[in-house]
């Protein structure tokens, strides 16, 4: 049995402290990111801080969990100062770690200093002084010391200040000149929050062993948390809706199957009876299938203000996806690139940014008084289109310039002519980028409430859908023999955005069940209009790899 040679030996012991270094920091880091995580269920509510885990309440836990991860990373530094572990620290932590460590100092040292030790004009000495330290430390001293040291002080008082009930459950603050009140509901969540993103960050540090990997560890930790982050605030945005619109919005359904036959007289689009033989499954859901009761006898629903969403958006989509993309087509490959083009972007972009208001003001002034003087859904559609419009232009011009010119060399290099390079190449490239931007735009108009307020509702609780197709397809003895049905939509809609609007105008104290079914459909019908455009970006993808 050989024993090896003294360097294989010292490689050998690098290499234990090297694995020990690196589960302790990964172990810290993911505390840290346990603690981050437990802030944010608390703040949207999902786990309160008061509430009990095994006998000891979320917020004891997290501040438990933050003060083991403030003192880890503090002795963490301490050994690699030591020498205990093989680390390559740089002589200094670096001005951007500096930077933000003194913010952080910089914002303890003020709330102690104005409410802590009631300083309330000499406060910003002491933040100063605060941040100032904190940042020096981690300037000027070697970086495994000076980062862990400024760092892990933080996460520790964070930690020590939860876990000892100075900011717990019960506790409040009125900060002086300000007419809010603080809860611990609040306070302990965000203290997690900066302290377990902090904490997260340094752990990931000592785990890349300091050194440019150290900060390149500690960077993509930074970023991966606050993406993760932002994926979860979104998550816990419509898990918050759905929470408290479920139960209204699912009130009173009913389903069962019934034994034909079924006759049903003058279905839609038909004038005739319909008999159908066999099994059927029925099914009810009042809140989405029946309009606003004004006796106040069954369950309020709001069919009729999902008809009007539905006929806005289609309505906007359809005026604004042919022109936006001909307008792109004409500017990306037709026009001289200049100051006319320059214009044009400068323009769309100022468009898009302008506010709801002003679009719905302008359809008030001008659409209102062309289409019958009368709110109606025409003038919703063109305004909402119109504000559409500028983003379908901004991203379909994008997309065709992402087009590779080499696909029209290719296709000029046939002798195809340029429209028909266009129409059968660029475009069929274009589309996943256009339906994004689509996508894009129908988010935000369909929750605009704006516009539809000055130019398309009249009663904001209807209790009957509006009649847009009137009549059905009917055969006829003169050519074509078929007549179609005829769309009315010179005529007021309520839609969900403004319905909202108006119960919560109206007091939640009472509407409060019904602002937020109204809430989880208005989602829910969005999300079927995203649903629809990813799928149609996901096709047209498909076809272009074929």
């Amino acid at each position: 049995m050989s024993l090896g040679t003294p360097s294989d030996t010292a490689d050998a012991l690098v290499a234990g402290d090297s694995s020990a270094r690196e589960l302790v920091g990964g172990g810290l880091s993911a505390l840290s990111f346990a603690a981050f995580v437990a802030g944010l269920l608390a703040l949207f509510q999902y786990v309160p801080v008061d509430a009990t885990l095994g006998g000891v309440t979320v917020a004891t836990a997290i501040g438990g969990s933050l003060t083991l991860v403030g003192v880890g990373v503090v002795a963490l530094g301490a050994a690699s100062y030591g020498g205990v572990f093989e680390t390559e620290p740089g002589h200094t932590g670096g001005v951007a770690s500096a930077a933000f460590l003194g913010l952080l100092w910089f914002g303890v040292g003020g709330l102690v200093g104005a409410q802590t030790l009631g300083l309330s004009t000499v406060w910003p000495v002491v933040a100063l002084a605060a941040g100032g330290l904190g940042a020096g430390v981690a300037l000027f001293a070697r970086e495994d010391i000076g980062v862990t040291l400024s760092a892990g002080l933080f996460v520790l008082l964070a930690g020590l200040v939860v876990v000892t009930g100075l900011v717990g459950p019960g506790w409040s603050w009125d900060p002086t000149g300000f007419s809010i009140v603080v809860t611990g509901a609040v306070g302990v969540p965000v203290v997690a929050l900066f302290a377990g993103l902090v904490g997260a960050w340094t752990a990931a540090r000592v785990y890349g062993g300091f050194g440019p990997q150290g900060r390149q560890t500690g960077a993509y930790v930074l970023v991966t948390t606050n993406a993760a982050a932002m994926i979860a605030l979104l998550g816990s945005i419509v898990g918050f809706i759905a929470v408290r619109g479920f139960g209204p919005m699912t009130e009173g359904v009913e389903y069962g199957l019934f034994w034909g036959p079924w006759t049903w007289f003058n279905p839609p689009l038909l004038d005739s009876w319909v008999v159908v033989e066999g099994p059927i499954v029925w099914f009810y859901w009042p809140f989405v299938m029946e309009g606003y009761s004004s006796l106040g006898g069954g369950i309020d629903g709001v069919l009729p203000a999902i008809v009007g969403t539905v006929w806005l958006v289609v309505g906007a989509v359809a005026l604004a996806v042919p022109l936006g993309v001909g307008a792109a087509v004409f500017l990306t490959e037709y026009a001289e690139q200049g100051r006319f083009t320059a214009l044009v972007e400068v323009s769309t972009n100022s468009l898009w940014s302008t506010p709801s208001i002003v679009y719905g003001l302008f359809g008030l002034a001008f659409f209102v008084p062309r289409l019958g003087n009368t709110n109606s859904i025409l003038a919703g559609q063109l305004v909402l289109g119109f504000m559409l419009l500028p983003l379908v232009v901004i991203t379909s011009r994008e997309s065709l310039k992402s087009v590779p010119d080499e696909y029209r060399d290719a296709s000029a290099a046939l002798g195809v002519s340029k429209w028909e390079t266009i129409k059968s190449v660029v475009l069929p490239a274009s589309l996943p980028g256009v339906i994004t931007g689509v996508i894009l735009g129908i988010g935000r108009i369909a929750g605009e409430t704006a516009p539809i307020l000055l130019v398309t509702t009249s009663s904001p609780f209807p209790s009957e859908v509006a009649g847009v197709i009137e009549g059905g397809f009917r055969f006829t003895s003169a050519f074509p023999f078929v007549a179609v049905p005829d769309l009315n939509l010179v005529q007021a809609s309520s839609a969900l955005p403004y319905q909202l609007f108006a119960v919560i105008g109206a007091g939640l104290g009472e509407n409060l069940d019904f602002a937020w079914g109204t809430a989880l459909v208005l989602l829910l019908v969005v999300m079927s209009f995203y649903a629809v455009g990813i799928g149609s970006r996901i096709y047209f993808r498909r076809k272009l790899d074929q």
